[in-house]
């Protein structure tokens, strides 16, 4: 996995949560650098070691996006969803995610990312 995220200089990108508490976002030069970067910066911003979990890992990268979820009742969480070929199918996972959102009982349900491969991060609105 590593050497195919190096060819072309090419980045994995990794996204690590504690839920309620914090989270890491980092593209870096292969999967085990970009997860060892997201769990420092989950720890940094509050998380707990235990509590830092990966949600995802691509290498490459590619373009990613992170969906904020919020249920009934008040507890939310981010779904991260990488490795799309463009930033158009990336928003077209965000959506899918969302599609039944009703039913799951989320009362909100949002792209607020979106990541290109470097790691460049582009709020809303997407254009």
């Amino acid at each position: 996995m590593a050497v195919q995220a190096q060819e072309g200089g090419r980045k994995a990108i990794a996204y690590v949560q504690a839920p309620e508490m914090s989270s890491g976002l980092c593209a870096e030069k292969d999967a085990a650098s970009a997860i060892d970067c997201a769990v420092k910066q989950c720890i940094e911003g509050g998380g707990t070691a235990e509590a830092c979990e990966v949600n995802a890992v691509c290498s490459p990268g590619n373009w990613s996006v992170d969906v904020f979820m919020m249920a009934d009742g008040g507890p939310h969480w981010h779904q991260f969803s990488c490795g799309w070929q463009s930033k158009e199918l990336a928003l077209k996972a965000a959506e899918l995610a969302c599609s039944n959102a009703q039913e799951s009982g989320l009362i909100e349900c949002t792209a607020v990312q979106l990541i290109d491969e470097d790691g460049s991060v582009t709020e809303p609105p997407f254009n």
